[in-house]
């Protein structure tokens, strides 16, 4: 699949372009407009999302091993099955493993299964989730929490495919691909001396850093629209409109919790909206705003979202059409950036004097 056919049926700016609320098209969201199985549940056309799916599409094709880096929260477990759905391994297991989950004393069974009476409480054999990943994937969330101790025996595994279940002396050998995730500093944890260097470099063949939420604030508007018709679907409610303030509010918002914490925010607003118009509290997000806006308590939304495009145009040297242009990078239209310009003041003018042509800003005040 083309990165292309990324393409979703609300377009923010558009839709709240001249009016104080967005309409959502609940009965265009059901049709074919979203992306493949593949890539299920990744939402979002943002430069950097982008970037993440080209180099899942990039590596899926053969069987290196991937490390996930970022924040908790961002998605990884997406982009680990968007890796295996690309894959030719597609048709097999998937098997995921959060070790920070597991305690540190069943994790090696977890991993590498046990034999009946290898420990106390082992009454029957157990498969462990390398077995079952067996031909197809398995990914290994949070591996910064794996314990020193069990390190040695998963840099087998990606060394030389061989294993033994807890217990036995058979050895066993597997043919899985590896994917792992974390939101731990691994390099900082080898000079402490809490991860194998060794491990570390086997593992770190091919990493892809997933941006957090606060560095793709184009795609909240799309994200807020998922989950607001998943939330009504689950419960039963019709919620039609949401307040162009509302996704204001939510654009500018630092979310430390990524994804996550949206979903999480969108769920208790559908279920606190009385009518078919969602409803937030500001109560509901902390007083956190964007990196790199003021953080002056009286700036307006209007002033974030001026300074917003206004850095945007400066980093693109004012080009405003064309893959790396600044519409592109904010996720608009070129005609709805240009009206978004005329509606918070922003112009290009040129000097009359030859000698100082240029573009300036005219910000109103």
């Amino acid at each position: 699949m083309g990165l292309n056919s990324l393409t979703y049926p609300l377009q923010y700016d558009e839709l709240r372009s001249g009016t104080n609320q967005i309409t959502l098209g609940i009965d265009r969201i059901d049709e074919p407009a979203k992306p493949e199985a593949a890539f299920e549940g990744i939402i979002g056309r943002s430069s950097g999302l982008r970037r993440v799916l080209q180099m899942v599409e990039t590596v899926a094709r053969g069987d290196a091993t991937v490390l996930l880096l970022g924040e908790t929260g961002t998605g990884k477990e997406l982009v680990a099955r968007a890796i295996h759905g690309h894959s030719p391994r597609r048709a097999r297991p998937f098997v995921k493993l959060n070790c920070a989950a597991i305690p540190t004393g069943l994790l090696e069974s977890e991993l590498f299964g046990h034999e009946r009476g290898s420990f106390t409480g082992a009454i029957a054999q157990k498969i462990g989730r390398l077995e079952l990943a067996h031909q197809g994937s398995l990914f290994l969330d949070e591996m910064g929490d794996i314990p020193l101790e069990l390190q040695p025996k998963l840099l087998r595994v990606l060394q030389e495919r061989e294993f033994e279940r807890l217990g036995s002396t058979r050895t066993q050998k597997v043919d899985v691909r590896i994917v792992a995730a974390t939101h731990r500093d691994l390099e900082g944890m080898i000079l402490e001396k809490q991860f194998r260097s060794d491990l570390y470099y086997r593992v770190n063949v091919f990493p892809i850093q997933v941006p957090p939420l606060r560095e793709r604030p184009e795609d909240i508007p799309l994200l807020v629209e998922h989950f607001v018709k998943q939330a009504t679907q689950r419960m039963g409610k019709t919620i039609d409109a949401i307040p162009s303030e509302t996704v204001d509010a939510l654009i500018c918002y630092r979310w430390p919790g990524n994804i996550r914490e949206l979903e999480n925010v969108i769920e208790r607003a559908v279920i606190l909206s009385p009518g078919p118009v969602l409803r937030l509290s500001p109560r509901d997000l902390k007083s956190q705003i964007m990196p790199g806006h003021s953080t002056d308590r009286h700036q307006t939304l209007e002033e974030v979202e001026r300074n917003h495009i206004l850095k945007t145009l400066r980093e693109t040297s004012w080009v405003l059409s064309g893959p790396g242009g600044a519409a592109a990078r904010l996720g608009l239209n070129r005609s709805t950036l240009y009206f978004r310009m005329k509606k918070l003041g922003i112009a290009r003018s040129v000097d009359s004097r030859p000698e100082r042509q240029k573009i300036v800003v005219m910000a109103r005040d």
